[in-house]
This record gives structure tokens, C-alpha cells and sequence, in this order.
């Protein structure tokens, strides 16, 4: 499958079947252990169908950036990560949108702009998930999709009007 960290024809486990390659490189991923995920990611990415290696490397990266989205090893993965995907634009992007979503749920300073410029993907993510105030009123007024702008607004409408009365005067 991965040999010599290529995808490779040569290979007698290769299978010209890209469905078939797909779920392989998912057990893979699956089973992988932390340390040795960055040169299976390298390895995937070798891979001629490069649609198909995005998304078995991404499905990857969006489950382990959401399992450490709020701990403090995930700078440490992030970086790690960062190396693995560097030659792959659409991977690399994933994991720069999953580090904008960490600032936000942490809330630490994060520029509205990046948002606005984020894909359909973060943005649909964060107007479903985000309970941040700030982020849901970017969302709503600029998010790129109605659908988006729409969830936003329902959300940012829902939190204001669950917050209990201010004391009366």
C-alpha cells in the first residue's frame, strides 16, 4: 500500500481500484499510531488519485483535530501536521481552518476576516457548533452561504433570548 512512504504501482498490495485503496488508507488511519500518522499522511498524499488522498488524509484530520481541539497538545500536533501536509494545498488549508476554530473556542483574538474568508466547511461548522456571540454575528451578517447565514442568525437569536433578564430597576 505505503511502501518506502509512496503509493506505489510496484507495490503488490496496490489496487488500481481507488474505492478500494480508500478504505484501506481509512484503516490505516484508523489504526495508526499518533507518532507515526505524519508519514502516513505523506504517504497517502503520494497517491495519483489526489481527491481521493485529500479526503482519507482530511476525514483523518477532522476527526483527531476535533478530539484535540481544546487540549493543549494540539499546538505540538498542529506543527507536526503542519510538515506532513505542506506539498498539499487543500489539507494544509484544512488544518489552518481547524486552528482558526480552536482560537475561537478558546477565545483567544481572532480577526473576523479570517472567517469571512474561511471555506463553506468552517463557516457551516461554526454556525452550527460555536456558542461565541462574536462568531455567530459574523456568521449571520457575512457568512458565504444562505444556509450558513441563516443557521447563524437562528443560533445568535436563540442565545439572546435564553440569557436571563438583566436585574430590574
Amino acid at each position: 500500500m505505503v511502501s518506502n512512504g509512496t503509493v506505489s504501482g510496484d507495490d503488490p498490495n496496490w489496487d488500481p481500484d481507488e474505492h478500494v485503496r480508500f478504505a484501506r488508507y481509512r484503516r490505516a488511519f484508523d489504526e495508526v499510531a499518533p507518532e507515526d500518522a505524519a508519514a502516513l499522511i505523506t504517504g497517502v498524499l503520494t497517491d495519483p488519485d489526489k481527491g481521493m488522498a485529500n479526503s482519507a488524509v482530511c476525514e483523518y484530520l477532522d476527526r483527531r483535530a476535533a478530539e484535540l481541539l481544546t487540549d493543549p497538545g494540539y499546538p505540538s500536533w498542529c506543527l507536526e501536521m503542519t510538515g506532513a501536509v505542506a506539498g498539499d494545498d487543500f489539507s494544509a488549508r484544512r488544518l489552518d481552518e481547524w486552528t482558526l476554530l480552536r482560537t475561537m473556542t478558546l477565545s483567544e483574538p481572532w480577526d473576523a476576516e479570517d472567517l469571512v474568508a474561511a471555506s463553506d466547511w468552517l463557516q457551516l461548522h461554526a454556525s452550527e457548533k460555536s456558542s461565541a456571540t462574536a462568531v455567530l454575528e459574523v456568521l449571520a451578517e457575512s457568512g458565504r452561504t444562505r444556509r450558513i447565514r441563516n443557521i447563524a442568525k437562528s443560533r445568535l437569536s436563540a442565545a439572546q433570548r435564553s440569557r436571563p433578564a438583566g436585574p430590574a430597576r
